[in-house]
């Protein structure tokens, strides 16, 4: 058919209209929202991020109010990133039973019906910032395993339902399922950070959670910007070891990751909008450059690329807008 027959802007002509024939549709459930707990916060001592305006740093009391609060105006899951009083070579604390996430898996699912996924990473519990065990200067796998190991059981034991290796390290997600399963622990899934690159857009969270490495950087774990092919080789052999849901970080600039490992594995995808995309957005509002509409804009364009599910830092302004 040719115009004047076929009209396009037939199916655009009122808001009515143009959301019945939304091919694609953000739900609340579609989102997860991380959270940031620091274990030597007092109660009502909520730090504001410099970098990420609007977003906090919660004592272990205010984030399981806050979590309260999200489910409430329709949150179905949660992120949490431990901040701790102590930091060593090893990360300790990481894995320690009274730990900061481990507290705070603990009192949110006793207060709550949410869904509580933990990062699993070394970056913010160790003193030197990387996500490994460090011999002579160098970030070494194998041994790595063991801590990563040791973390993600001592959040399953905190009731965690979704354990989320961050790390890049080869062979975790292997390990970790070993390590699950060998525990009792078979029903506790695996988010996995398949595909997690090297990229600029981390520099809000790790001033957020004071983990910027001490020497050198993460670029030997992480992954290239450039490479798509190594993203799905990354994304089968974590699922070839037993992850349940894949992840794309950062989201924006990597919408045809997402595509192409939603694609090729028909998976739960998950994809994270991470800081400094979040910053970035936020800093063209407050100069007046963009308007608002390009966070649900955004937030779009990650589902239509095959995003199940959406971590981003703007799940409660979703929700807002979402409940009117």
């Amino acid at each position: 058919m040719q115009f004047p027959i076929t009209r396009m802007r037939r199916l655009r002509k009122n808001p009515q209209i143009r959301n019945i024939l939304s091919e694609t549709k953000l739900n609340g459930e579609d989102f997860i929202y991380p959270m940031f707990i620091k274990e030597t916060l007092k109660d009502g001592q909520k730090e504001h991020i410099d970098t990420m305006p609007g977003q906090y740093r919660y004592s272990l009391n205010d984030a399981v109010d806050e979590a309260k609060k999200l489910e409430e105006m329709g949150l179905s899951s949660i992120l949490l990133f431990g901040m701790p009083a102590k930091k060593d070579e090893t990360g300790s604390s990481a894995y320690d039973d009274d730990g900061i996430v481990q507290k705070a898996v603990y009192g949110i699912k006793e207060e709550t019906d949410l869904v509580v996924i933990t990062d699993v990473c070394m970056c913010q519990y160790t003193s030197h910032g990387h996500c490994g065990i460090i011999k002579e200067d160098e970030i070494v796998n194998d041994e790595t395993l063991e801590y990563l190991s040791k973390i993600a059981l001592s959040h399953a034991e905190a009731g965690a339902d979704i354990i989320a290796p961050s790390d890049m390290m080869d062979g975790r997600v292997g390990a970790i399922r070993e390590t699950l399963d060998n525990n009792k622990f078979e029903d506790v899934l695996i988010m996995s950070y398949a595909a997690k690159f090297a990229s600029a857009y981390y520099a809000p969270f790790r001033e957020a959670v004071c983990s910027v490495p001490c020497f050198g950087d993460r670029k030997t774990y992480q992954m290239n910007p450039a490479n798509i092919d190594e993203a799905l080789r990354e994304t089968e052999l974590d699922i070839l070891e037993g992850a349940d849901i894949v992840m794309v970080k950062p989201a924006i600039s990597y919408l045809d990751v997402i595509k192409s490992i939603k694609d090729n594995f028909k998976m739960p995808t998950a994809a994270y909008q991470v800081s400094g995309e979040y910053s970035m957005i936020m800093a063209g509002i407050e100069a007046g450059y963009i308007t608002e509409d390009i966070i649900f804009e955004s937030l779009t364009s990650i589902k239509r690329a095959g995003a199940d599910l959406i971590i981003s830092h703007f799940a409660p302004e979703f929700l807002k807008q979402y409940n009117k």
